[in-house]
């Protein structure tokens, strides 16, 4: 477009913030009352939250499979507000949501938009279907947007500012922001990189020439240097776990066409409209020439992410960007035409009305079997890809809150069972983090000892000091496959939740007498995956 770019002004600023201030309680309240729901319909813990439950109970400054943010946010959530309840165990991640709002408005304002395209670019925010989904469950993922976009709205700034103090304040964030996002998840890495290749391939590289950027990069190394520092100690066992992942070809690999798809459908499919303008007012618009490296960084990255046959959610942080940028496009455009606001007006409404229609993809609030009904109504495929042997009837990210308060239960009836000297010695192994989280974290109320597993990082906090005399070990394992490391096995009960992933149904033994203690066996029980 060939306008030209509006100066951010301070008075603007001020009526955006109590806006962005707004659009943020409504996306907050939205995951509160979600989650609400969801605990009513049946849905429980997610497996990974109890992962981080326990890990939060292990502080480190790293693990094998993170960084150490997603643990420390489960400490004090934990801490807080325990974790019978979805809607407090969750309610930080619903922050870091809301705050991912918060800063959409702030970026429109960057870009030179207005109050109307504050609005509408945080109104798709809200509705944006991942956003829904990640802001509604503890983990890591809720706050990579955040570090992401206060690093993209720390280089606006700098492009735009003219007096020095400004420059040090913005780059001091932007290092800030960049080394807790190294705390919080490695994916910022990539991020880093193809926004410096494109920072470098367009005129704004001029800002590299500025000393406070080496101080940036130096707050950046000293803010994520505990966590590289642990895994020097520990001998980087987050490359190992990657290097196995690979190996196993667990990621599923997907050609450019159906990744640009899962980049449409993730966000829904009416959102492209806005974010794709996005990306091209930043790539080709007269008016937008100052933030080139945007849309550069955009093709770069998604280019670098095919290239190593990334998920398609791994873009999903940057794209608040672009909704801030499609905004200040269709209201450049705009103007004051009665019609062409109207038409805008009418998208708001749509994206309104697919918040409400697409929520449940996002936010499991209909019990299993009226989201069954209301999946099939709308054509969509509750089929995950990673499962060959069967198929779910939910996709795995609402499979994973079944069975496992019952299984908590069904150990409990086991252990509990045992004469008091049985008891005294019988250890639980668990194959991977989900029944290991279970048991540690759901499992006290039933008075079970801790568990044990080789999975993640339960392999590295070891065995326990058990010897393997009498274990309950959750296992998919044969019973013929069990005595050969046991005197005798039986199967006391089952893991069996129809609702649950069908590789999460197995059996329950009770085993007597390993051959191999565990502690002499433990290198080979290791499972990074």
């Amino acid at each position: 477009m060939d306008t030209s770019q509006p100066t951010p002004s301070r008075s603007e600023l001020r009526s955006i913030l109590w806006l962005a201030f707004i659009f943020a309680a409504l996306k907050l309240a939205i995951q509160i009352v979600g989650n609400i729901m969801a605990q009513r319909a049946g849905y429980g813990i997610f497996r990974d939250e109890m992962y981080y439950i326990v890990c939060g109970r292990h502080l480190a400054f790293g693990y094998v499979d993170q960084p150490p943010l997603a643990a420390l946010q489960a400490r004090v959530s934990e801490m807080l507000f325990g974790h019978g309840t979805m809607w407090s165990l969750r309610l930080i991640s619903g922050i870091a949501g809301a705050a991912k709002v918060f800063l959409t408005g702030l970026l429109v304002w960057a870009l030179g938009g207005g109050r109307k395209a504050a609005a509408l670019a945080m109104l798709t925010v809200i509705a944006g279907g991942v956003y829904l989904g990640i802001d509604g469950y503890l983990s890591m993922n809720s706050f990579d947007p955040v570090f992401w976009m206060l690093c993209a709205l720390a280089l606006i700034r700098i492009v735009q500012a003219e007096a020095q103090s400004e420059i040090r304040k913005w780059w001091i964030v932007l290092g800030l922001s960049a080394g807790l996002g190294f705390e919080n998840k490695d994916s910022i890495l990539f991020f880093l990189v193809a926004m410096l290749v494109a920072l470098l391939l367009t005129p704004q590289r001029r800002i590299l020439a500025n000393r406070w950027f080496a101080v940036s990069v130096l707050l950046i190394v000293v803010v994520a240097l505990p966590n590289f520092l642990w895994q020097v100690y520990y001998h980087f066992p987050t490359l190992e776990w990657l290097r196995r992942v690979q190996a196993t070809g667990k990621d599923v690999k997907l050609p450019p066409l159906p990744f640009i798809w899962g980049q449409i459908n993730m966000l829904a499919p009416h959102n492209v409209l806005l974010w794709g303008t996005g990306v091209l007012w930043l790539l080709f618009a007269r008016a937008a020439r100052s933030f080139r490296f945007l849309g550069v960084f955009y093709v770069l990255f998604l280019a670098l992410m095919m290239a190593l046959h990334a998920k398609d959610y791994y873009l999903a942080p940057a794209y608040p960007v672009f909704f801030a940028a499609g905004a200040v496009a269709w209201f450049s455009w705009a103007r004051h035409t009665l019609w062409r606001n109207a038409l805008i007006g009418v998208y708001g409404v749509i994206v309104a009305v697919g918040i409400v229609a697409f929520f449940p993809f996002s936010v499991p609030v209909l019990p299993p079997q009226q989201w069954i009904a209301y999946a099939e109504k709308l054509h969509y495929i509750a089929h995950d890809p990673e499962v060959e042997k069967d198929k779910p009837l939910l996709p795995q990210f609402f499979a994973d809150r079944f069975g496992w308060q019952e299984l908590a239960e069904k150990v409990g009836r086991i252990y509990n069972a045992l004469p008091p000297e049985e008891k005294a010695v019988t250890g639980i192994f668990a194959q991977n983090y989900g029944e290991a989280g279970t048991i540690d974290v759901l499992g006290r109320q039933y008075g079970l000892p801790p568990a044990i597993s080789g999975h993640q990082n339960y392999w590295m906090w070891g065995s326990r000091g058990y010897t393997g005399e009498e274990m309950i070990v959750i296992t998919d394992a044969t019973p013929q496959e069990m005595l050969e490391r046991y005197a005798s096995c039986e199967i006391a009960d089952r893991m069996d939740n129809p609702y649950s992933m069908p590789y999460e149904r197995r059996p329950i033994y009770l085993c007597r007498g390993r051959k191999l203690t565990y502690e002499a066996d433990w290198k080979e029980l290791k499972l990074y995956h």
